[in-house]
């Protein structure tokens, strides 16, 4: 009983996960519009500025929409820890350049990374992309 405890304590929580504020995300996006068209491809994420901490990346993976924060989640926010696009991987502007896939938020560069990039939920009806937290 004392291992379960123990196991479900609020110190195992990695505190280096916690560089992100818990910021409301509410937003739609309509796929019919020029600037998302190109979801309706598999594999092109598109960028949406002033959403959560450093702006979202959405991507068609073919079964779905994932929605991720684009700040890198291992940095406290700075001019740098904002990711760029780079195929379908996002890439950190600071000075480490970690590397996440937009496809699952995973860290792709650097197995001592702690954090996968913070993520949204995201519901489809037709055209209409909702996605939230």
């Amino acid at each position: 009983m004392l291992l379960i405890l123990t196991a479900c304590s609020k110190n195992s929580v990695d505190k280096n996960c916690n560089f992100l504020l818990d910021v409301g995300v509410n937003t739609s996006i309509n796929m019919n519009l020029p600037q998302y068209s190109q979801l309706s491809f598999v594999s092109n994420p598109v960028y949406i500025a002033n959403v959560g901490n450093g702006g979202i990346y959405v991507t068609n993976t073919g079964t779905g929409f994932v929605a991720f924060d684009a700040a890198d989640p291992n940095h406290i926010p700075s001019s740098c820890s904002v990711l760029t696009q780079d195929g379908i991987n996002g890439i950190c502007g600071c000075e480490d350049k970690n590397e996440y896939s937009l496809f699952n938020g995973l860290p792709l560069n650097n197995s001592s990374l702690r954090c996968s990039l913070k993520a949204y939920r995201v519901e489809a009806n037709g055209n209409i992309l909702s996605i939230f937290n």
